[in-house]
């Protein structure tokens, strides 16, 4: 048997077009609820933003993720959307609007390098990435 709780986590972004890491407060609200085994669910509700797992060990990946979409999808391109941020639907897409991640010992099993990043593509704004925690009553997964 599984329970399951959701919370939501607000983000604020300053700039156009940026990654925010959110990986440690994902995981001050496994702490705070006592999840020891299970998975967490991150979800991003937005068509301009998006959420992904990568390197938190170099800052420099992010600038390169962000200068190549940019490159392929540029701010300003032969779009029709007629509110100007067909690029930040694109590039939300391909990020993806979640992702899910085992949890062990209370920890998310991450990699060594890995960290959880919220994706603006079209800010600055405030925006909200649910997570919803599936904790495993007893048994083990």
């Amino acid at each position: 048997m599984r329970g399951e709780r959701r919370m939501i986590l607000e983000v604020r972004t300053t700039q156009e077009q940026q990654f925010l890491e959110i990986t440690g407060d994902i995981q001050r609200v496994l702490g705070a609820e006592g999840v020891q085994e299970g998975f967490v669910l991150v979800y991003v509700p937005h068509t301009t933003a998006g959420i992904t797992i990568n390197e938190n060990g170099d800052p420099d990946v992010v600038r390169d993720i962000l200068h190549s979409l940019n490159a392929v999808f540029p701010v300003k391109g032969d779009y029709h959307h007629f509110e100007g941020n067909s690029h930040a639907h694109i590039k939300a897409s391909l990020m993806g609007s979640s992702c899910t991640i085992p949890i062990q010992d209370g920890r998310m099993q991450l990699g060594t390098w890995q960290g959880v990043y919220f994706c603006e593509f079209d800010g600055p704004r405030q925006r909200k990435v649910y997570v919803k925690l599936i904790k495993e009553q007893g048994g083990g997964l």
